[in-house]
């Protein structure tokens, strides 16, 4: 019988001649299906390296074993790219500058125990303060505040830098005369802001809830001030929207400008303010057709707070415990709340008056005449005879005088009259002027615009 030679092994496995042929299925269908152009466009470069006998795998390896190799490879070349940078990074960490010590200030930490606790000896921070006047910030120092310490080889401070704000930073460095103090300031960028809101209990949290600062919903209270009264005519449901001024450094808000445009909605009606700035330098709220905001009066002296007592003819005192005209508004708010001048005026009292107790008294031109009583005290600076602006701090609620607990008593007379503070329509302040109301109006319509543009989009992402 004659014997036939060996079969020669198949060249590549059925499984990579397979592979191959579908591959190349698609790579025609491809060239079908996109004209030249798009298969430019989307082409993607592929490596089909087949192997050879020699680098064939044995037939009893696992299937899983090959998967679980596909997996631990790296996803792509970048990835190796990737850990050669974390190694280099690490490897450069260990070569830092080993003169080099940061250190945080933590609760009972002076100049002294810092600088022992880098290697300095404490005897040098006197030295060191000593040789610039304005070295001594760095010896205010604040809780979680970092201080960074360049010395020299031979162990001595080369330099020290702090910062101490999201704008500043103060450093010390050594000099031939000993150290000069180096203070950087970084100008942050105003950019502007839209908020809007709706009051669901106060208008302090919802405010907050929308991601207005504090500070800007008492600015936007004072705005509105001369037609809302806080303390008593916020209801559920009003809204507010605001456009104001934000300062960024690096990329972070560090603080808050002016409010330039808002609009509050009480009770179903819209009350509209634009900041504008006069060709004098002086600035105001107006509405957006010119009219002033600013009134002669404010409606309330006392931001946010409760109405404990109306202006009534026939109140029963809750002290004397008879019927007794009650001839002002109670405000009632915690003790210490700071209590405004309604307008602006000449002081006529600043001191005690029989059951008002500690009082200011206000009088505004010839016609008008305002009263402030039961005061805890009085702002620095207020005394009798003196001159107070409008919105400025008078004194702070108490309970001075016949008073039963912490409130403002405040009155308001009309030429001798007293007349109750809350019904009284207040006078109006001047409107822009004409030879103005043409540069008021390119910057207050452009801001009126952008409100309704925010409202409408706000409105739209909502129904989605």
């Amino acid at each position: 019988m004659t014997s036939q030679p060996p079969k020669a092994p198949p060249l590549y496995p059925k499984t990579h001649l397979l592979a191959a042929s579908g591959i190349a299925a698609l790579l025609s269908l491809a060239l079908l299906v996109f004209p030249s152009s798009e298969v430019e466009a989307k082409r993607t470069t592929l490596n089909l390296e087949l192997e050879s006998p020699a680098e064939q795998l044995t037939q009893d390896q696992d299937a899983s074993e090959l998967v679980q190799a596909t997996t631990e490879a790296p996803a792509s070349p970048f990835a190796q790219i990737e850990q050669q940078e974390t190694a280099a990074t690490a490897k450069a960490d260990d070569k830092k500058e080993p003169n080099h010590r940061e250190v945080i200030v933590a609760k009972g930490d002076t100049l002294s125990t810092l600088f022992e606790k880098v290697g300095l000896p404490s005897a040098s921070v006197h030295e060191i303060l000593a040789s610039d006047k304005q070295a001594k910030q760095f010896s205010q120092l604040k809780h979680g505040q970092k201080l960074e310490f360049d010395m020299n080889p031979d162990g001595q401070l080369k330099s020290l830098h702090s910062r101490v704000s999201d704008l500043e930073t103060i450093s010390l460095t050594k000099t031939a005369k000993g150290y000069a103090f180096n203070r950087v300031t970084t100008l942050p960028t105003v950019r502007t802001a839209y908020v809007h809101g709706v009051i669901s209990s106060s208008l302090s949290a919802s405010g907050q809830r929308a991601g207005l600062p504090h500070s800007m919903t008492m600015d936007m209270a004072k705005v509105f001030g001369y037609d809302i009264d806080f303390a008593q005519d916020i209801r559920p449901g009003d809204q507010f929207e605001v456009i104001y001024e934000q300062k960024v450094a690096n990329g972070k808000t560090v603080a808050t400008g002016n409010i330039l445009s808002a609009r509050f909605t009480n009770r179903g009606k819209t009350y509209t303010a634009v900041r504008y700035t006069n060709k004098q330098g002086i600035s105001n709220y107006y509405t957006a057709d010119g009219n002033s905001m600013r009134k002669a009066f404010i409606r309330t002296p006392v931001d946010f707070a409760r109405i404990s007592s109306r202006f009534s003819s026939g109140r029963k005192h809750p002290i004397l415990n008879k019927i007794r005209a009650h001839k002002g508004v109670d405000y009632a708010a915690p003790r210490g709340t700071p209590i405004k001048a309604a307008g602006d005026g000449k002081v006529l009292l600043a001191g005690r008056r029989g059951g008002y107790g500690n009082t200011v008294i206000i009088q505004h031109g010839n016609t008008y005449r305002t009263l402030y009583g039961h005061m805890q005290g009085f702002a620095k600076g207020v005394k009798t005879g003196g001159s107070v602006k409008q919105g400025q701090v008078i004194g702070y609620i108490g309970t001075t005088g016949l008073s039963t607990g912490p409130h403002l008593h405040y009155e308001f007379q009309v030429n001798g009259v007293h007349v109750d503070p809350l019904g009284q329509k207040l006078p109006m302040a001047d409107p822009i002027a004409k030879n103005e109301r043409a540069r008021f109006l390119q910057q207050s319509q452009p801001l009126m615009a952008r409100m309704n543009q925010e409202k409408a989009t706000l409105l739209a992402s909502s129904k989605r």
